[in-house]
């Protein structure tokens, strides 16, 4: 299984990105998935996420902001990201949970990150 993220790059403050993230290889079913950021010198932080239902989940300092989203059929998940911040810069990480036999339970999955840099 591998999740490949796209869509990051250099914005300026006030604009706004849209990353992307699939998930391919061996899957019976993916469940949660969501992105997490990490800025230089800090910790991973949670960012979004959203259930197989469609029910999403924010961190405080992106509500109102983001915007996630799925499609299901194509094993892809999305983060809409309006009105950024210079502190909104981070590397961008997805994850899913993914169960790969009818039989198996599901493990983390994590993309390679993409870098997003929002400038003032």
């Amino acid at each position: 299984v591998q999740l490949q993220a796209s869509g990051g790059g250099l914005v300026q403050a006030g604009g706004s990105l849209r990353l992307s993230c699939v998930a391919s290889g061996r899957i019976f079913r993916v469940f949660e998935m969501g992105w997490y950021r990490q800025a230089p010198g800090k910790q991973r932080d949670f960012v979004a996420r959203i259930s197989t239902s469609g029910y999403p989940n924010y961190s405080d300092s992106v509500k109102g902001r983001f915007t996630i989203s799925r499609d299901n059929a194509a094993n892809t998940v999305y983060l809409e990201m309006n009105s950024l911040k210079v502190e909104d810069t981070a590397v961008y990480y997805c994850k899913a949970e993914i169960s790969q036999t009818v039989l198996a339970g599901y493990r983390d999955y994590w993309g390679q990150g993409t870098q997003v840099t929002v400038s003032s």
